[in-house]
């Protein structure tokens, strides 16, 4: 398979996945205006694979908070094992678990094979990622050049119901959060997921001031993407931009179909939908 894009950010709707994900699941289909159902990983596969395309699978959890039981990271192991021609699995850890936590990141690594955490997402799982009590986990992540993936910005999960299922948006702002990180942590690769409104240009200046941040294009859908994030994307950012869909939350035909009509060159357009992935992928 000639490869023409890798879509850096891919929430599996497994049968474990969306009974894992429990009332949430059906939130975000109302608000996404798109159905959250059950999708095979031969089914997946088939899907990016017709598209010439590869998918980086994430895995999630606000198990400390919300006390559901998160998918196992195994699970998404499994995926990338049977079909190591698509898929490539990113875990996730509670860092609220501390040594647990940690622990967790080794095993990713060493026995799941795993290039990644991901999607941590503080507004759920309700921490500030500067909180000093969580750096051992990134140290460990670190450590092991484990790419860790934050959602950043306005959470889909949660928006359009009263007190927003009890996430909080404090927790997902780059500045200080993951400006903290980034410098403490500077051997540490992060990529701040989606366009961060409202803090956009928070996130734009964390990526122009540490290269050890990337910015992945994800969770919108690319016709509202802000100009400001489109002007950076097309010039001095253009090797530390991500694409990716945040499927199912935006169908990948759609969003392929608006990215195309946004004046980008095709230089550009390259490093974007296939090449800074690779690169930071160690694909090359």
């Amino acid at each position: 398979m000639e490869l023409k894009a890798i879509d850096i950010h891919v929430h599996p709707q497994t049968k474990v996945m969306l009974e894992a994900a429990g009332p949430r699941a059906q939130q975000m289909a109302r608000y996404f205006g798109r159905e959250r159902k059950e999708t095979s990983w031969e089914e997946m596969a088939d899907m990016y694979r017709q598209r010439q395309m590869m998918a980086v699978l994430m895995n999630t959890t606000d198990e400390w908070a919300s006390g559901r039981t998160a998918p196992p990271n195994d699970h998404l192991a499994e995926a990338q094992r049977k079909f190591p021609d698509v898929f490539i699995a990113f875990g996730v850890v509670e860092p609220w678990y501390g040594q647990k936590a940690v622990d967790e990141v080794k095993r990713c690594h060493e026995e799941l094979g795993m290039k990644g955490i991901g999607e941590i997402n503080p507004g759920r799982q309700l921490f500030h990622a500067n909180d000093p009590r969580f750096y051992p986990v990134w140290e460990e992540c670190a450590k092991r050049n484990l790419i860790v993936l934050f959602h950043t910005g306005m959470m889909g999960a949660g928006a359009g119901t009263r007190g927003g299922m009890g996430y909080k948006m404090q927790y997902t702002r780059p500045v200080p959060d993951l400006d903290d990180v980034a410098a403490d942590f500077p051997e540490m690769t992060i990529i701040g997921a989606h366009p961060s409104w409202p803090w956009q240009d928070e996130a734009l200046a964390v990526c122009r001031h540490k290269t050890n941040y990337y910015i992945d294009l994800s969770g919108w859908a690319p016709q509202y993407f802000p100009p400001q994030l489109v002007h950076y994307a097309n010039t001095l950012l253009q090797d530390r931009v991500l694409f990716g869909t945040d499927w199912p939350m935006i169908d990948v035909d759609r969003y392929l179909k608006e990215f195309a009509e946004l004046p980008f060159g095709s230089e550009v357009r390259q490093k974007i939908m296939l090449d800074n992935a690779k690169k930071l992928l160690g694909m090359e």
